[in-house]
């Protein structure tokens, strides 16, 4: 798991205890959207494929943004407070590197939306609906969150005092990003199931699965926001972590 499990039950605070339990359930609701996503492309949506077939090389983009742009994504927000014995360096580099994979399935799964629009024949335009707009603008409030973190909290010389006060609107804007993601990935559901399952109105078992995502989908960004803003679950600083700490930097 990504907490210590030291320490018995009786001795511990009742807040981490309580943290635990959703930190599970939270890790249980996004593998199993994964799963459930990869189940809905497999046997209701024709499966995975590359640019020979633009409508299977699709469905690329909607497991990879459920991998990266959400389940990843979540991870690395909940990181500081999941590893919760871990040294805060330490943190810092998993935390950028947990959103440096999910930025380059984010990336790939853009570039399959744009090819099976593209190569379609006819073509399919493109950045017309709102799950686009949306979503484009959770890329790149994801990329500007990414390197201004990078700069002021892993890049040396940053003057102490400007991390302090970037570090409200760096959590802000993560937990911002990371909310509209989710917002999109409903409206990217919804839209898929009313061009690709032509009966949604009688909710067969494609229909009821995509909506049973969604669901999940609500439930996981929920939780992930619930932890990482809840002070009872804040990380407290270790022994290690002195020479690197400043009262603003705790998540």
């Amino acid at each position: 798991m990504l907490f210590s499990l030291s320490g018995t039950k009786s001795n511990m605070d009742p807040a981490l205890i309580n943290f635990r339990v959703l930190y599970v359930v939270t890790q249980l609701c996004g593998l199993t959207v994964i799963v459930l996503v990869g189940t809905l492309i497999g046997q209701h949506f024709g499966g995975l494929g590359g640019t020979a077939n633009p409508k299977q090389e699709f469905n690329w983009h909607p497991l990879f943004m459920t991998i990266g742009f959400i389940y990843l994504y979540g991870n690395s927000i909940l990181v500081y407070r999941g590893f919760r014995t871990t040294r805060k360096k330490t943190l810092k580099l998993t935390h950028a590197g947990i959103h440096m994979a999910a930025f380059i399935l984010t990336v790939i799964a853009l570039k399959t939306v744009f090819d099976s629009h593209n190569l379609a024949d006819p073509p399919i335009p493109n950045m017309y609906s709102l799950h686009s707009w949306l979503g484009l603008s959770a890329v790149l409030i994801f990329c500007l969150q990414y390197v201004a973190g990078f700069m002021a909290f892993l890049v040396p010389g940053m003057r102490e005092n400007y991390k302090i006060a970037l570090m409200p609107l760096h959590v802000y804007f993560g937990l911002f990003g990371f909310v509209l993601a989710i917002a999109s990935a409903l409206m990217g559901l919804t839209e898929k199931a009313i061009f690709a399952i032509p009966n949604y109105a009688t909710l067969p078992a494609s229909g009821v699965l995509t909506n049973i995502i969604g669901v999940l989908y609500v439930i996981f960004g929920s939780l992930v926001v619930y932890l990482a803003t809840d002070p009872a679950y804040k990380r407290k600083p270790i022994p290690e972590d002195t020479a690197l700490l400043t009262g603003a930097s705790q998540e």
